[in-house]
């Protein structure tokens, strides 16, 4: 090969490699109006940690709580919710802790000072996200209260992906007896109560058991006799994506041009939804049924179908939350229920591009919130209230009024906004008059 030949090939290679960094630098410039060298807030995926990556999974079974998480997995913020400033990053980032709690602390968390007012939120994944998207605007609400001022709020998340009452009664009963001191709990639930139960009634399960989408990984994983072939082959799937996640995250995160770090991103996005779509076919996988199981799950005490079946959720679902009213009491401590907004049990107007994000007509929780929600409203208005005195918020509505989008997925969580409006609604219930007592 001529030595002209060389020095054109080697001018094509880097006319096409200048091409390709231009064209990076301007889409994301177009996506994120940073120029790639210059943008301070660059958006980093998540790498996990190295014990998950080498294990099949992060995620733990607590003798009490149900499913859990191992400690110090790093608490993975999906890119669109990581803002573009400052202002929207945590300036300490949140980890599993030593009980399995995404949190920048370990627990119990003791009161050093009277100054400390410990605020407890309680729920399922969207408690868990509320604490790290909604918590600061409510806590700075509640500090300009003259009751509150100068004192130091400190939250306390015990929120957990999956979990349904009486998860949430028996992880305050459990901390309480740890000495974990509160002055206020929130507890942000309904959801997880109708859908999850309607599941576990599915499999066989009875609906106050934790979630069999949560605990069925676990239980293959103890007990491996239950794994089917499907269930075998999926599971191996998941530990190879993980992996396969973790090292397209380090590419992308340390890229130094940004063609390289748009092409590492890119991968990344389609290993990602390979993974998840793994992680879902594993959750709906039947299991084998393997009667000498190490972890025995309750069968269904009652054949209840259609409202009886939901109706008895509900009533379940209040009297935990009166138990809690009545732990707490006991204690001083002022306690707010509040039942999330969800889209399967709405009347608000969605617009067409919200709709394609928030709905799927195949959707497993769809059945539930539309037909649990209702009794859930039901026995809020006569047990929670009337009975037990629960201070009470319906959200439901809270997001009615507000054509830009609200939710963030097909299931159940929320965009920024969406817990912006939570956090507002939330501190609006606090603030009424006598709800929060000088502690």
């Amino acid at each position: 090969m001529s030595r002209r030949v060389l020095v054109r090939l080697a001018v094509s290679l880097v006319a096409l490699l200048v091409f390709a960094e231009a064209a990076a630098l301007v889409l994301h410039y177009a996506e994120t109006g940073w120029l790639f060298y210059l943008n301070p807030h660059r958006v980093s995926r998540p790498v996990g940690s190295d014990s998950v990556q080498a294990g099949l999974t992060g995620d733990a079974l607590h003798p009490y709580f149900g499913p859990t998480h191992q400690p110090g997995l790093p608490f993975e913020m999906p890119p669109e919710l990581q803002g573009a400033t400052p202002a929207h990053r945590p300036a300490v980032a949140a980890r599993t802790n030593n009980f399995g709690f995404v949190s920048t602390t370990d627990y119990p968390i003791p009161r050093t000072s009277d100054r400390q007012y410990f605020v407890g939120i309680f729920g399922g994944s969207v408690g868990l996200w509320f604490c790290q998207l909604g918590a600061d605007r409510l806590l700075t609400q509640l500090h300009r209260q003259p009751a509150l001022a100068g004192r130091e709020l400190v939250p306390v998340c015990l929120a957990h992906e999956g979990y349904k009452q009486p998860q949430q009664l028996l992880v305050l009963a459990y901390f309480l007896s740890m000495g974990q001191p509160f002055d206020l709990v929130v507890t942000i639930d309904g959801f997880n109560e109708v859908a999850l139960g309607a599941m576990n009634d599915q499999r066989g399960f009875d609906s106050s058991m934790p979630s069999v989408l949560h605990l069925d990984p676990m239980v293959n994983l103890i007990n491996q006799g239950t794994l089917t072939p499907e269930k075998a082959e999926t599971l191996g799937e998941i530990s190879t994506g993980r992996r396969a996640l973790a090292r397209w995250a380090r590419r992308s995160n340390g890229a130094r041009f940004a063609a390289t770090h748009l092409i590492a991103d890119r991968i990344y996005a389609l290993v990602e939804k390979r993974y998840r779509a793994a992680v879902l076919r594993f959750s709906q996988l039947p299991s084998q049924s393997v009667n000498a199981s190490l972890i025995r799950v309750t069968p269904k005490t009652a054949n209840r179908t259609g409202e009886a079946f939901f109706a008895e959720i509900a009533r379940q679902w209040a009297e935990a939350s009166g138990e809690m009213q009545t732990l707490l009491a006991a204690r001083g401590v002022a306690y707010l229920h509040v039942l999330q907004p969800n889209q399967y049990a709405s009347t608000r107007a969605f617009s067409e591009a919200e709709r394609k994000v928030a709905f799927i007509d195949a959707s497993p929780f769809k059945p539930g919130a539309e037909h649990g929600y209702p009794q859930l409203k039901g026995e809020a208005a006569q047990r929670l209230l009337r009975t037990h005195g629960v201070r009470f918020l319906d959200a439901t509505g809270i997001f009615d009024g507000t054509p830009a989008q609200v939710y963030l997925d097909n299931c159940c969580h929320y965009t920024r906004l969406g817990n912006d409006l939570l956090a507002d609604a939330i501190a609006r219930a606090l603030l009424a008059p006598g709800v929060l007592a000088q502690r």
